[in-house]
């Protein structure tokens, strides 16, 4: 993976060279009044994302500056500037291929383990640049719960499944991991389904448990950052509403952010929505507006589903 950008300097040695965000090839903007947003996008010119004022007011945990990533020589992201706030959910919408994954899985830098990939600009977690040249990556993931579409227990105990994070980071005294596997379980509603049997595999659990067991074992670390990529699309509609419930209910504790395809879900469960397409950002604003009221005619026609 190689790293672009005007303000960060990178380490050397882990890449063969530094390309800049400027190198990239340039498109004429078009002015937001004068052209359909996603016709220009798709012809490829670069538009300016509307972002609404109360976002802005927010207080962020996260902060995407003029975040641009190629896949080889394929574009996959477009100048992203986001705030991302302090203990909401926020919700990235789009149709498929449009990037949201990837710009998820660039919060914690998943991206760095595919051939070819290059950034530019920047991403800030509470202030702190995850793309300097000080930073350990493993210790910035420490800093972060992911949580992925398909469940991923490990093949162990429901019980070292949870403490996992803590285990590796040489915690061995049993009255803490004893106390941090109940807390997590509790914090993922799942403490009363599991507690007489945490020596069982986690693998023995239903798919919509397995998942609030991966949600258990993100939060154990007490994270930053929450990131969901689409946890509910492999789960039957009663484990979605678990997963939605516990979602709520640990929105204001965490600061979640979330891949959706499901409006119905996005609508639900977050308090910002974000719609992306072609890895470009539109409109960005609180989820009633952005549902009920959107400021362009463009997010209007995708979550009403007159496209996508």
């Amino acid at each position: 993976m190689v790293f672009a950008s005007p303000t960060v300097t990178l380490p050397g040695g882990a890449f063969d060279s530094v390309v800049r965000a400027t190198d990239a090839p340039k498109v004429d903007a078009v002015p937001p009044a004068e052209a359909n947003r996603l016709a220009a996008i798709a012809a490829g010119a670069s538009i300016q994302a509307l972002i609404h004022d109360s976002v802005r007011r927010e207080a962020p945990v996260l902060e995407v500056l003029n975040f641009n990533l190629w896949y080889g020589r394929k574009q996959a992201l477009h100048e992203i500037t986001m705030p991302v706030a302090k203990g909401r959910v926020t919700a990235l919408i789009g149709p498929s291929g449009c990037g949201k994954t990837t710009l998820l899985r660039c919060v914690n830098r998943m991206n760095d383990l595919i051939d070819g990939v290059r950034i530019g600009g920047d991403m800030r977690l509470n202030g702190d640049s995850i793309f300097s040249s000080g930073v350990d990556v493993i210790e910035l993931r420490k800093r972060m719960g992911m949580v992925f579409q398909k469940p991923n227990p490990f093949p162990m105990s429901i019980f070292e499944n949870v403490v996992y994070s803590l285990r590796i980071d040489g915690e061995r005294r049993r009255s803490v991991l004893q106390e941090v596997c109940e807390r997590s379980l509790r914090g993922a509603a799942l403490w009363d389904e599991v507690k007489d049997r945490l020596h069982e595999s986690g693998l023995s659990l239903s798919g919509g448990q397995q998942q609030r067991l991966c949600i258990a074992r993100a939060i154990a670390s007490d994270p930053e950052v929450l990131l969901l990529d689409e946890p509910c699309s492999a789960l039957d509609p009663i484990a979605t509403n678990k997963i939605e419930d516990l979602i709520d209910e640990l929105s204001g504790e965490y600061s979640i952010l979330i891949v959706t395809h499901n409006m119905q879900q996005a609508s639900r469960i977050s308090d910002f929505t974000a719609f992306m397409y072609l890895g470009h950002l539109v409109e960005y604003g609180p989820t009633t507006d952005i549902f009920t009221n959107p400021l362009l005619a463009e997010t209007n026609d995708y979550v009403t589903g007159r496209f996508g």
